[in-house]
């Protein structure tokens, strides 16, 4: 693997977008650094400070904070990270089965494809302004850090200008994070999104490990901190091998005769991953589950009303049993839901009897899809449950090692490393192949 890298380096263009893509990491990490006008870098220190010896205090920013790198708990222009961008897609993969329009677009092709993504781009502007007056706002009232002791300090000006500019730099920066990431996919190695994403979660390993080290009490710290690594090897392994994992339905397609060409006669396979929708319900399942906290932060502290103490006993802590099993079904859920209107087995089915193809041993048009159908529903069950399995790995955690909720082996954030990193690795591969390099994998 390392001479693979030194030959990687040895091409001049392969070299000029390894460098071009560390040059864009280095930027992000960077702005994740500057803290936003208007913010008191000693106050917020102090909360973070305070927020790191208290168990679980960040929970319903946890999410939000791995993705932007833990710029979200400090304040800094990056403090949105690629969030925005991420939800606009999901909206628009959801809006694109739902608008005809929009399904219209994705069918043309380049140009259509392009066009969904303009739209992408306008909304991830919007929310951008959203989150980031919501940010502020929530900030300035103390409840992003509502056990510290400074919490009302944290933005000394409470001028409306002062609320404008803060706004217009989170928002231009996220727009500037979503510039980099485009620019690292043209010229760059991979998925400018994706690899930025794997920057932000990864940027935290180092601080949640140490942490852990100094929390625990068995020999001095060590014995919870390699345990910790050896279920994070673990669990990497697990997650490769079923991303790896697929079913290849085989495909035949008849020979026929054009002229005084025949074409096809040739035999393929489709390839259906166990975990067709990826890390979608995790995000999906923990983003609804953070409202119901989120109403309860509006409600206010005092508020005593039955439904908020209720809230408080099951869905705070995050280590409750019906939080856990409600967490659970959803995931299972949105896993389903979500590869229903991401594979459409009609479309397969008819693409395939258009171009002469058919699965051996079953009859093209309905039975086809009734296949397909079958096969998709079998798989996705060992794959949502999978999903549910890995996304509890921070609240048994939380439980055992008295970890944050935002532990560095949790089920988002390995399936997104291990996911990223898998891609990455294929792109420069190829690359090496294209110059009859040797790859990583001998």
């Amino acid at each position: 693997m390392l001479t693979a890298f030194a030959r990687a380096f040895q091409t001049p263009d392969l070299r000029k977008k390894l460098l071009f893509t560390l040059g864009i990491v280095v930027l992000f990490r960077v702005g994740a650094h500057i803290p936003v006008p208007g913010v008191s870098w000693s106050n917020v220190n102090t909360c973070v400070q305070e927020m790191e010896d208290q168990t679980g205090s960040s929970s319903l920013f946890g999410l939000v904070n791995m993705f932007s790198g833990g710029a979200l708990m400090q304040l800094t222009i990056f403090a949105l990270g690629i969030m925005p961008y991420i939800t606009a897609s999901i909206i628009l993969q959801l809006l694109v089965v739902v608008i005809p329009r929009l399904e219209a677009l994705k069918k043309e092709g380049q140009s259509g494809t392009a066009k969904i993504t303009q739209y992408t781009r306008y909304l991830t502007v919007a929310l951008a302004v959203l989150q980031a007056t919501g940010l502020v706002a929530t900030a300035r009232s103390g409840t992003l850090f509502p056990q510290c002791s400074v919490r009302n300090e944290i933005i000394p000006d409470n001028s409306i200008w002062a609320t404008i500019v803060m706004v217009i730099c989170l928002t231009g920066a996220t727009i500037l994070i979503m510039w980099m990431g485009e620019l690292v996919t043209d010229r760059g190695i991979g998925n400018g999104m994706s690899l930025l994403m794997f920057v932000s979660i990864a940027a935290g390993f180092p601080a949640s490990l140490w942490q852990i080290k100094q929390q625990g009490s068995l020999a001095d710290g060590w014995i919870e901190f390699g345990v910790v690594v050896a279920c994070g090897l673990a669990m990497v392994g697990l997650v490769v091998f079923v991303e790896l994992a697929q079913r290849r339905i085989p495909v035949q397609y008849a020979k026929r005769m054009i002229g005084r060409r025949s074409y096809g006669g040739t035999s393929t396979y489709i390839p259906l991953k166990v975990n067709q929708a990826g890390v979608i319900p995790v995000i999906f399942a923990s983003s609804l589950l953070y409202i119901p906290q989120l109403l309860v932060q509006f409600a206010g502290s005092n508020n005593e009303s039955g439904w908020v103490d209720w809230i408080n006993r099951y869905f705070t802590g995050g280590d409750h049993p019906y939080y856990i099993i409600t967490y659970f079904l959803m995931i299972v859920f949105f896993a389903f839901f979500y590869v229903a209107i991401t594979f459409n087995p009609e479309d397969v089915a008819e693409n395939m009897k258009k171009y002469g193809g058919f699965i051996p041993g079953i009859r093209a048009g309905r039975p086809t899809v009734e296949y397909l159908s079958y096969v998709l529903n079998r798989i996705t069950w060992p794959g949502s449950l999978y999903l549910g399995l890995i996304a509890l790995v921070p609240t048994v955690a939380l439980v055992m090692f008295q970890a944050q909720q935002d532990f560095p082996f949790g089920g988002t954030s390995i399936l997104i490393i291990v996911g990223v990193g898998l891609e990455t690795v294929r792109q420069i591969e190829s690359q090496l192949h294209q110059r009859n390099y040797e790859g990583f994998l001998r």
